[in-house]
């Protein structure tokens, strides 16, 4: 085992165990999109085709979470090497910073058309299906469409986000754009119920439009249209050119060594790069045990250090002035971690110039593997669906700053800020396997927490998914969730933490792993705090 781990430990309560597999394996946060990707590699398919199918039905799955608007990140491992793709959407050509302070906003909003940007989910499966697939894109969008247009029983922690989604908004959102938004995900009323059949006839004949085209309708065809007709129509700021300009880019993926593992993650503008300097901090610290204060502590020090400067300094790689380069040397984590004492600091950006997402992970038996995430962010995105094609658009524009001194700053034709990364892991040059943790901000902490586990103290792959996680929000404050030792969150307060103990285990993020053992087995875990699933062959 590439992982020196005992697969038969398990030191945190859980009604899941590590799952084995030899032909093949996908992992979601929704059982039918796992069997769905499953079905698809027992067709003939590969790990992409399973990845691609499955990503659609969560579409449908968990529309809380990712829609046909998405946006989409995904790093592949085929023939020995590793591909980054960044499926996310530029700003609209119309969105200028002018634009925003005339509405009289301080801060991006989070609905309506301000923060809608190009949906690049469509595209990146037609990257991912036209470059590695096997089978045509017509199958793998088709389980996904058949649940849109059949209905399937809503699963009980997406029936529990989709009620707090609805409660969230409710009496506002009262402007026509919103009323296809209300008409399809709360058709009676209310979040449909665990257990409760919905259906998206509308959704359905996208996806089959979709297949058909290659996505081109929704780029340069008559989703287009339909799509520029309704923004005009309701004082949007997308248009068919907009759309047009659009195609998923493939990337170079970076990576960082850590105790004798590679770890990967995609460059900006996504935020990988946060968890890669977090452990970049954390590897000059010895890490006696897992449940000790000291271990948690530096944990939550090095990556505020490295969400802090995150915030300054990620965005679209063409507006950065700090190159990956820089916030990755060892020197200057070596800085940010002179800065790492015994209390709780007050963090603040460093001088590098100085010397609700979803994620599924799949696995096939030739030795390809991907990690993928996709989101509409913050709970069903800008709440903007277009009348009759089930597509509900993003608000990734919510993350831009409007401070013109920033990088980040909003302005036309331009990437934000983007909180979804895929991780993936290697050894020696050779493939260990996909992870990765859905959750906004949450998600760079997750990925050091599950890195650490499974490299610093040995867990296995459930264990490393299940054992109690901490959450930096802000300035001095985390919170831990229910199952956290109270012994050192008493002593993390001691320490100058603001600790609070949160109810709700949903806000820790909620992800899947795979790990190829030597032998090739898949070794597969999912995640307690979501619906999900290993479907394993």
């Amino acid at each position: 085992m590439r992982l020196p781990y005992d697969p038969c430990r398990h030191a945190y309560p859980s009604s899941r165990s590590v799952q084995y597999a030899r032909r093949g394996m996908v992992c979601t946060s929704q059982p039918l999109a796992a069997e769905a990707g499953l079905d698809i590699l027992k067709k003939g398919g590969n790990a992409i085709d399973a990845a691609v199918a499955a990503a659609a039905c969560l579409t449908v799955l968990e529309p809380v979470s990712n829609s046909l608007g998405s946006d989409c990140f995904a790093i592949v491992h085929t023939g020995g090497r590793l591909y980054g793709l960044n499926g996310s959407g530029p700003s609209p050509d119309a969105l200028t910073l002018e634009r925003i302070q005339r509405a009289g906003l301080k801060e991006m909003p989070s609905k309506g058309w301000l923060p809608v940007m190009v949906p690049g989910a469509p595209s990146a499966w037609a990257e991912l299906n036209r470059r590695f697939g096997r089978l045509p894109l017509t199958q793998l969008l088709e389980p996904a469409a058949a649940y849109a247009e059949e209905g399937y029983p809503v699963s009980p922690v997406i029936a529990q986000l989709w009620e707090r989604a609805l409660k969230a908004v409710e009496g506002q959102l009262q402007a026509p754009v919103f009323s296809e938004w209300f008409r399809i995900f709360a058709p009676e009323g209310h979040a449909p119920r665990p257990g409760e059949l919905w259906r998206s006839p509308g959704h359905a004949r996208t996806l089959r439009e979709l297949g058909e085209t290659g996505c081109e309708s929704l780029y340069r065809g008559r989703l287009a249209q339909i799509i520029d007709g309704f923004s005009r129509r309701t004082g949007g700021t997308l248009c068919a050119g907009d759309l047009a300009g659009f195609r998923a880019e493939w990337v170079e993926p970076i990576h960082l060594g850590y105790r004798g593992y590679d770890v990967w993650e995609l460059p900006p503008n996504g935020h990988g790069l946060t968890a890669l300097m977090a452990l970049q901090i954390l590897e000059g610290f010895p890490l006696s045990a897992r449940d000790d204060v000291q271990t948690i502590h530096r944990q939550i020090e090095a990556m505020k250090l490295a969400l802090t400067d995150g915030m300054r300094y990620i965005a679209d790689p063409r507006f950065m002035k700090a190159e990956v380069e820089q916030l990755l040397s060892p020197a200057y984590a070596a800085r940010r971690r002179a800065a790492i004492g015994e209390r709780a600091l007050l963090p603040q950006a460093g001088d590098p110039f100085c010397g609700g997402t979803v994620y599924l992970c799949t696995a096939d038996s030739e030795g390809n593997m991907v990690s993928l995430i996709q989101s509409s962010y913050l709970d069903f995105g800008a709440h903007v669906v277009v009348p009759g094609t089930g597509i509900a658009l993003n608000n990734r524009g919510n993350n831009f700053s409007l401070d013109p001194r920033r990088e980040n700053c909003a302005g036309p034709a331009k990437r934000s800020y983007h909180t979804i990364i895929p991780g993936f892991l290697t050894k020696d040059g050779e493939a260990v396997g996909p992870f990765g943790v859905m959750g906004c901000f949450m998600q760079p902490q997750g990925h050091l927490q599950v890195v650490s586990n499974l490299v610093d103290f040995h867990l296995n792959p459930q264990e490393a998914l299940d054992a109690p996680r901490w959450q930096w929000v802000k300035g001095r404050e985390i919170m831990v969730e229910p199952g956290f030792p109270r012994l050192i969150a008493q002593q993390l307060a001691d320490r100058g933490h603001e600790v609070q103990i949160s109810s709700d285990s949903l806000s820790f993020g909620r992800g899947q792993l795979i790990l190829r053992e030597e032998n090739g087995v898949l070794a597969g875990a999912t995640e307690p705090r979501a619906d999900g699933t290993v479907a394993a062959w």
